[in-house]
């Protein structure tokens, strides 16, 4: 039986056809998933290792080494993985691993502490030992481990700037890289000279593993001059700490030393696989919008942007299509993944996903033939318990009625409470994945 996402209001073809459609994409992700059809494409074996030690840090972290632990039994000799604070799913179920808890998306004490505790039971692996690692989004904040000039407040600051400018995730990672002590490789580095294998459910689109989790134990290419240069274009250098200014031109003088670039001593006997990403997200959505007979499209796993410009240029595409019939022909699904970003300007409460909703409803507010939704793969979408939202003429009128006027929300980033007010908040429950963001827009009836 298909699995189905619950869709508010699903009293129409489109709403229960989402419904549909994100229940495949959440089973398809699922981490377990993941790792086992990697497991089976490679028929891994740890070979002669001494001793097996499991690390790991994100949201997808305790799925990841259920199936790694499944796979390996008691050759498992221990390890620890961190996650987020409250998404303890299957920890119980876990025979050999700790779990750690730590903050997630501003950082605090426990990540630090967490952060710790990965580099401590990594010194335990010995040089006939094999570390596998699981890696997945959120990663970074869970192990936030500042550089020894650096306290934990100072990257407190350092993150909050860099979510409220709009940066994006390749930009924030390499700024988190350089005033890091685990992240850029060294979490590899401590590994050494043990083997170690890196398996990384990857939330970054268009960029190498070194952006998923700020690359723990993968080369990093990035350097203090493009750390820099995301102070420049951010004009962050007169509001971030004083310490962090001087770290990161201490880096820019080389009097602080660089992250572990390719070739490397660390990654000698180091290997790192992609093990799931937002292109398992979109086939899985095409192949469900499929058998549910609607024809497909995908339009890029690679969005970004400003999410109420990607909204503006998807809207007017599903516009096109019904009033022009190009570039292609109703009734028809359409599909794209990636990652938006948002300049917090106002004080509300909202996600990259429910803002794109928001600003591509107005568009919507005239056309019965399109459906847009939105869905954070994690489940949760910005600081809100909601993974998206569900945007149509239906929204619009409700909206309207409870006089609500949806270019003010935009204004102070208000989504989550604007579409609590209609109705339309899509909530999964944290889904144990990350695999970026999922746009789904139906055009035109197929009952027509």
């Amino acid at each position: 039986m298909v699995k189905t996402v619950p869709i508010p209001k699903a009293n129409t073809e489109h709403r229960r056809t989402m419904s549909a459609i994100f229940g495949a994409v959440v089973e398809a992700i699922a981490p377990q998933s993941a790792v086992e059809r990697w497991f089976d494409a490679e028929d891994y074996d740890p070979g002669e290792a001494n001793r097996v030690f499991v690390l790991g840090a994100g949201k997808a972290s305790i799925a990841m080494t259920l199936t790694v632990e499944a796979r390996l039994g008691d050759r498992v000799a221990g390890g620890v993985v961190v996650t987020r604070r409250g998404d303890d799913a299957g920890v119980d179920e876990l025979q050999y691993v700790e779990v750690v808890e730590a903050a997630h998306p501003v950082p605090d004490e426990s990540c630090e502490t967490a952060a710790r505790r990965l580099l401590e039971v990594a010194e335990q692996a010995g040089e006939d030992d094999l570390v596998i690692c699981v890696i997945s989004g959120g990663g970074s904040a869970l192990t936030t481990l500042p550089a020894p000039s650096l306290s934990i407040e100072h990257l407190q600051r350092v993150t909050k700037l860099l979510l409220e400018s709009g940066a994006t995730i390749v930009e924030t990672n390499a700024m988190r890289k350089h005033l890091s002590a685990i992240a850029g490789g060294r979490l590899a580095a401590a590994i050494e000279p043990a083997r170690h294998l890196s398996l990384i459910l990857s939330d970054v689109i268009g960029a190498g593993v070194d952006a998923v989790a700020s690359g723990l134990t993968v080369a990093d290419p990035t350097t203090f001059h493009d750390a820099w240069a995301v102070v420049d274009k951010f004009e962050l250098a007169d509001r971030l700490p004083t310490a962090v200014v001087d770290h990161l031109r201490a880096g820019l003088s080389r009097e602080v030393d660089e992250t572990l670039s390719p070739g490397a001593e660390a990654f000698r006997r180091g290997r790192a696989c992609v093990v799931g990403d937002v292109e398992l997200a979109v086939c899985a959505a095409a192949e469900s919008a499929r058998n549910l007979g609607w024809d497909t499209a995908i339009l890029s796993t690679t969005i970004d942007g400003e999410a109420g410009d990607v909204a503006g240029v998807l809207a007017s595409i599903a516009q096109e299509i019904v009033h022009r019939g190009r570039p292609f022909q109703p009734p028809i699904c359409l599909i794209a993944g990636g990652e938006t970003t948002v300049t917090v300007t106002g004080n509300g409460r909202g996600g990259r996903n429910q803002e794109l909703a928001l600003a591509a409803l107005h568009r919507l507010a005239g056309e019965p033939q399109i459906t847009l939704a939105t869905l954070a793969t994690d489940g949760i979408d910005g600081p809100t318990d909601a993974a998206g939202a569900i945007a149509d003429a239906p929204t619009w009128q409700r909206a309207q009625q409870a006089e609500l006027d949806p270019k003010s929300y935009l204004q102070n980033n208000d989504s989550f409470r604007f579409f609590e007010e209609t109705g339309d908040l899509i909530f999964t429950g944290a889904t144990g994945s990350n695999v970026n963001d999922l746009v789904i827009i139906l055009v035109g009836h197929r009952d027509e």
